[in-house]
C-alpha cells in the first residue's frame, strides 16, 4: 500500500496560492552588489565606532537595510556589523541613541534585534546586549515598533 496517495500539486491550480517571493517588492539590485554595498559600509561604521559617533554608524546600517531571498551573506554580515555597534555602546548611552534615530531605522532596528534573538547560539553571547537594546527601544518608540516590525513583509 502507497502512503503518498497525492501524486498532483494541487496548489499549482489554485490562483489564492502564496507565494514568498509575492510577500513583498523585491530588491531591485544585484546580490553581489548588495554584498558589496554592505561590505562598505561595514567599512564606514569601523570608522563611525572609531570616532565615537554611535547614531552616525547604527544610521549607515540601518538605512537601506538588505532584504530579500537571494541576500543571505549581506544580511548576515550587515547583522554582525549591527551586533558590533550594540556591543560597543554603554547603557547609559542608549536611549539618547535610539531616540536620534528615525521611525523607519527603528523599525529596522527591532527587526535586526529579534533575527539576532532568533539565530541559534546568537542569544548566547549576545543575548543581554539585544535584550536591554529592546528594552530601551520599545521605552523609546512604544509597542508600535513590535507590531511595525512584526508585519513587515521585508526580513531582514
Amino acid at each position: 500500500m502507497e502512503v503518498n496517495h497525492r501524486k498532483i500539486d494541487i496548489d499549482q491550480y489554485d490562483e489564492d496560492v502564496l507565494v514568498e517571493s509575492e510577500l513583498c517588492e523585491p530588491d531591485p539590485r544585484d546580490p553581489a552588489e548588495v554584498l558589496n554595498d554592505t561590505k562598505q559600509k561595514a567599512a564606514a561604521v569601523r570608522g563611525s565606532l572609531s570616532k565615537g559617533d554611535i547614531p552616525g554608524a547604527l544610521t549607515l546600517v540601518l538605512e537601506n537595510a538588505p532584504y530579500g531571498l537571494n541576500f543571505e551573506e549581506a544580511k548576515n554580515l550587515n547583522l554582525q556589523t549591527l551586533v558590533t555597534i550594540l556591543n560597543s555602546t554603554k547603557a547609559t548611552e542608549i536611549p539618547a541613541v535610539v531616540r536620534s534615530l528615525s521611525q523607519d531605522t527603528q523599525d529596522t532596528l527591532m527587526k535586526y534585534l529579534y533575527k539576532g534573538m532568533a539565530l541559534p547560539g546568537w542569544g548566547d553571547v549576545s543575548g543581554s546586549v539585544l535584550l536591554g537594546w529592546h528594552e530601551k527601544l520599545t521605552e523609546v518608540a512604544g509597542t508600535g515598533c513590535i507590531v511595525r516590525a512584526m508585519t513587515d513583509r521585508r526580513i531582514v
